[in-house]
């Protein structure tokens, strides 16, 4: 899968910094889907010492058979050494190069890519969804386990209840309740998705826990060992 590179990984924080602003005006907020026969979850995470990055990716067909039963088609991990410290920020540089790796790895394309992290949820509107999906040149969404920036009011108990997340008067994201009485989850578009679109695919993949399929898949696929 691999495509033309995009960027130099080696920079120093200042210079990711401005490259990360150019890129934001690359990101594309409209709807260019193909038809979705196969999506990808992505979660990519550090081993106990931090000096190895693991991303792992893993391939769902769809639709499911049945509301939240997901066929795994694939599934890699890659495992490489990590290339920059944790800045807060700059998580991407950090993080995408390994889970490209990943991608390598795969033998199915999917038509959508979905991202355990931020989109444009960033203070750059560069999370990691949004680098990946330009290095990729794939659909992406971000779907995070926390906020990084914005502001929100609390969405309703049930599940399927959201509000927008906002950066002063940008709508950035949303902020759903996955699961009926858990903490809530941040929806965005990464690329080539609008936030409409993204909240509808992060929640037709919710199964029976808190995460949609495709992250909750890859998020167990990274916690494993050997």
């Amino acid at each position: 899968m691999s495509n033309p590179p995009l960027h130099d990984w080696n920079l120093a924080p200042k210079a990711a910094i401005e490259l990360q602003k150019q890129l934001a005006g690359r990101v594309e907020l409209e709807d260019r889907l193909e038809r979705i026969r196969h999506i990808a979850g992505v979660d990519i995470g550090f081993e106990e010492s931090g000096d190895i990055t693991r991303a792992a990716v893993v391939v769902l067909a769809w639709p499911p058979a049945a509301p939240g039963e997901f066929e795994v088609v694939e599934q890699v991990v890659h495992r490489e050494p990590t290339r920059m410290p944790y800045i807060p920020g700059l998580l991407s540089f950090r993080e995408v190069p390994a889970a490209l790796a990943a991608f390598d790895k795969l033998t199915t394309k999917p038509e959508l890519v979905m991202v355990d992290g931020q989109g444009i949820a960033h203070p750059r509107r560069l999370g990691v969804a949004s680098h990946l999906g330009l290095w990729l040149d794939l659909p992406t969404t971000g779907v995070a386990k926390s906020r990084l920036c914005g502001r929100h009011a609390t969405p309703g108990d049930e599940r399927g209840d959201w509000m927008p997340l906002m950066d002063g008067e940008e709508t950035i994201g949303v902020v759903l309740r996955s699961r009926t009485g858990v903490k809530p989850v941040f929806v965005s578009p990464g690329h080539r998705l609008s936030l409409p679109t993204a909240l509808e695919w992060a929640t037709a993949c919710l199964g029976r826990t808190k995460l949609p399929e495709p992250t909750r898949l890859a998020d167990r696929l990274a916690s494993r060992r050997g």
